[in-house]
């Protein structure tokens, strides 16, 4: 019996992960949230690391890639463009599977700045998006204790996790 593949698809879960470095004259965008810093992050995007982990880690459970075939940087098009329509369009593909989106996590590694006073409108914007409540969507942050270069304050990381479920049939 082959474990997985059709009939085992009513869950799919993906993790995703993005990091920018941090340039000055960027603004920093983090969860849809332009946050005031000294610095922002550097990329083709506005390099909002925690939209660009969501969007692969919902790209990973779909088995649809990642964000770089979707999104090229080699692209004009998504120059500076907004994460948000990214997620946008990431978003619209769980529809076209027909899943739909249960739940969200996130972790963001920074040294600085605080963001917990950002994350409720973080998570705001992230649910919006995304069509769910919410409480289905968990924004968290830790630093990296000086360690490495995000403990140099060199960039800025994030991790995602997403559940999806398939979208219940009708009966006819």
């Amino acid at each position: 019996m082959v474990q997985g593949g059709k009939g085992f698809d009513m869950f799919k879960t993906g993790i995703g992960y993005d990091v920018h470095r941090l340039a000055k004259g960027r603004n920093l965008v983090l969860g849809g949230v332009q946050i005031p810093h000294t610095v922002g992050l550097d990329g083709h995007s506005d390099a909002d690391v925690v939209l660009h982990a969501i969007c692969d880690a919902i790209l990973g459970a779909l088995g649809l890639g990642d964000i770089g075939e979707h999104f090229p940087n080699t692209d004009k098009k998504y120059y500076n463009i907004s994460s948000i329509k990214l997620l946008e369009s990431v978003y619209r593909l769980v529809g076209q599977e027909d899943y739909v989106i249960v739940n969200v996590d996130t972790v963001i590694l920074a040294e600085e700045p605080k963001i917990k006073n950002f994350k409720p409108l973080m998570k705001t914007r992230i649910a919006k998006t995304l069509k769910i409540d919410e409480s289905c969507v968990n924004i968290k942050a830790t630093t990296a204790e000086g360690l490495g270069a995000m403990g140099r304050k060199e960039g800025i990381g994030a991790y995602a996790t997403v559940l999806l479920r398939k979208r219940g049939r009708k009966k006819k």
